[in-house]
């Protein structure tokens, strides 16, 4: 099943994309929250709403599926083998050698998050050094805490995409990545959340384009932490709540470890996608202009 958040008729509300992927079906619930009452419900052990009218989805505009997520995203960085290597001389300099020892988590606060097509602003006053990271985000459909490797799949509602923007040069002066990952703007996802039992979100493929040029393709079976291991750390000694989500990391092929490094720039298109869940497109626009 494919969940979408989306403005129809000047609301906000929740569908589910039909097979032919150019219209939704209504579920009659309050779409304020996005799909995340949908979470909440189903872990609870309750249904999902009635299905009313289907729009097509040109009636509407998309949003993210969970405008404004329950609390920080977790984000873990420096989990595809390639990407550890392009950046061991700059963001992972001081733990190049842990690569294998434990995840590196960091957070995201949910007022970043925007939708496919919405654009990303760019804080030129502030940062000169914005990247792209196209990645898997996991969608927590049932709460737990310490919750073992073997049983965290069944905690996994589904998937959706995020581009986690980042001010390299703010990342890097500060140590502590969250101020240059949390600019407003600065975390398009999307397209629609894809529910755990169409997607194996162990072993799917994910590419992003810059102004039509590919410049990440990689597999999430090259992840170095996988799926299960990013559950079971996140929520050691911390519950996870449904609708809590944990963004999975980025391959290889981000501007910072390019020669010579190619920020984005006003004027610029990230598409990103995600076999089996879709496309997310964002253009770029310089503050002010």
């Amino acid at each position: 099943m494919r969940i979408a958040t989306f403005v129809h008729e000047g609301r906000l509300r929740v569908g589910q994309v039909q097979a032919d992927g150019r219209s939704a079906a209504l579920f009659e619930t309050d779409g304020a929250r996005g799909a995340l009452g949908l979470i909440e419900q189903a872990a609870a052990g309750n249904g999902l709403p009635a299905l009313g009218a289907v729009v097509p989805l040109t009636a509407t505009a998309l949003r993210a599926p969970l405008p404004v997520p329950r609390r920080n995203l977790f984000c873990v960085g420096r989990n595809y083998h390639a990407h550890a290597r392009e950046l061991r001389e700059t963001v992972f300099k001081d733990n190049a050698k842990a690569v294998d020892a434990w995840p590196i988590v960091f957070t995201k606060v949910p007022e970043c998050v925007i939708g496919p097509g919405a654009a990303v602003r760019l804080p030129v006053a502030v940062s000169r050094q914005i990247d792209y990271e196209a990645e898997l985000l996991v969608v927590i459909g049932r709460g737990g805490r310490n919750i073992s490797r073997a049983d965290a799949m069944a905690h996994v509602y589904g998937y959706t995409i995020v581009n986690d923007v980042t001010a390299r040069d703010v990342q890097m002066r500060h140590g502590q990545w969250d101020l240059g990952k949390s600019f407003d703007t600065f975390c398009p996802m999307g397209p629609w959340i894809v529910t755990a039992d169409e997607l194996d979100g162990e072993d799917t493929r994910v590419r992003c384009w810059v102004n039509g040029e590919l410049r990440q393709d990689a597999r999430t079976t090259d992840l170095i932490f996988d799926l299960p291991t990013l559950i079971e750390t996140c929520s050691r000694g911390i519950t996870l709540y449904p609708g809590d989500v944990i963004a999975t990391g980025t391959p290889a092929g981000v501007g910072m470890g390019l020669t010579p490094p190619r920020w984005l720039a006003h004027g610029d298109v990230v598409r990103i996608e995600i076999d089996g869940i879709g496309l997310l497109e964002n253009h770029f626009v310089e503050e002010g202009r």
